[in-house]
């Protein structure tokens, strides 16, 4: 057998010679067969370093494959990768492998990967919906049995469970931290696409904070970027504004980035920021950087408990589960207000 290619159950057939059916027999355990033949068959397997095809076997047979589908917008960001982490940790015990794809927040995108995943029959389905999706496809494939689950965005089209932070209400509870350093000017440097599930409830948040402080909405301090070096751009138009800002929300661990940077390029200390979500080194950023940090691994570890419950047999009411966040005090968010 050449080296240079895989062993087949023909090959492991061969070694101990009987036929490629005895063979599958034995790996599925679908068969009479010896205890002797058991036992040469599976040393045989061991020998050639032979890895059973278990995706054809389950389209064969008809049965579910052993993994767990996840779409992300964006496996670079490192906030989904703590999602994952969380779901195979979660899944792991029961025998399911977690395969990603990346949709770049594109609904055609989405829609290919999630009928590539379907056509491998997974397990269960998660799934970050992207803006202008709709989910009405799965409706099948849902009512006859497989777990789908929303996260990080509710879907379009189908009635599923959904995994979600508590965005608005930790909008509002950075942006009142602001408000409470004495800051009335507050500029909001959120995401695109605006119809983005996330932005429009925390943007949502931070207009509650300013009514409930009697602080008019002012628009023109309302920004969007869709990467890192946007998010610079728009920071430094909203410091260039006839009557600027003092103090900067960042409506996600991006726009945070990009916020910072160009606040470091000017050498400007003395505008406060409050970023939603936590960022890598965010300890060692002179100020430390003050965040409203989401639980990833929780959101990641609850999508998959709740698909888990629905593969065991939960029939129940779909629902929405809502992990909170909290506020983490580190410095960036508590510089005061400039005196008038």
């Amino acid at each position: 057998m050449a080296a240079s290619r895989r062993p087949t159950l023909a090959d492991v057939a061969r070694e101990v010679g009987v036929s490629a059916k005895t063979v599958s027999r034995v790996l599925n355990e679908d068969g009479p067969v010896s205890a002797r033949t058991r036992e040469q068959v599976l040393a045989a397997v061991a020998k050639l370093g032979f890895q059973p095809n278990l995706m054809a076997r389950n389209i064969r047979v008809g049965g579910p494959d052993t993994t767990v589908g996840l779409v992300v917008p964006d496996l670079a960001n490192p906030f989904f990768g703590a999602v994952a982490r969380g779901i195979e940790e979660t899944v792991r015990d029961r025998g399911l492998t977690l395969l990603m794809g990346s949709s770049a927040d594109d609904p055609e995108r989405e829609r290919a990967l999630t009928a590539q995943f379907l056509a491998r029959r997974v397990s269960i389905l998660i799934v970050v919906p992207s803006v202008g999706a709709d989910h009405s496809d799965l409706k099948s494939h849902r009512t006859a049995g497989l777990p789908v689950v929303f996260l990080d965005r509710p879907g379009v089209g189908l009635t599923t469970d959904s995994i979600v932070s508590s965005n608005r209400a930790g909008a509002q509870e950075g942006v009142a931290h602001l408000i409470a350093h004495g800051h009335r000017r507050i500029g909001f440097v959120g995401d695109l696409p605006t119809k983005l599930y996330t932005r429009r409830e925390r943007l949502a948040g931070y207009r509650a904070a300013l009514q409930e402080a009697d602080i008019p909405y002012d628009r023109s301090l309302v920004a969007s970027a869709h990467d890192q070096q946007g998010a610079e751009a728009v920071t430094a138009q909203l410091l260039e504004l006839p009557d600027p800002p003092t103090a900067l929300f960042a409506g996600n661990n991006i726009m945070a980035l990009g916020i910072v940077a160009e606040l470091a390029r000017g050498k400007r200390k003395d505008v406060a920021v409050v970023a939603f979500d936590d960022v890598s080194l965010a300890e060692a950023l002179e100020p430390a950087l003050t965040v409203v940090a989401q639980d990833p691994g929780e959101i990641g570890r609850s999508a998959a408990a709740t698909a888990l419950a629905r593969l065991d047999g939960d029939r129940s009411r779909a629902r929405t589960i809502t992990v909170p966040t909290r506020l983490i005090v580190r410095g960036s968010g508590e510089q005061p207000a400039p005196k008038p």
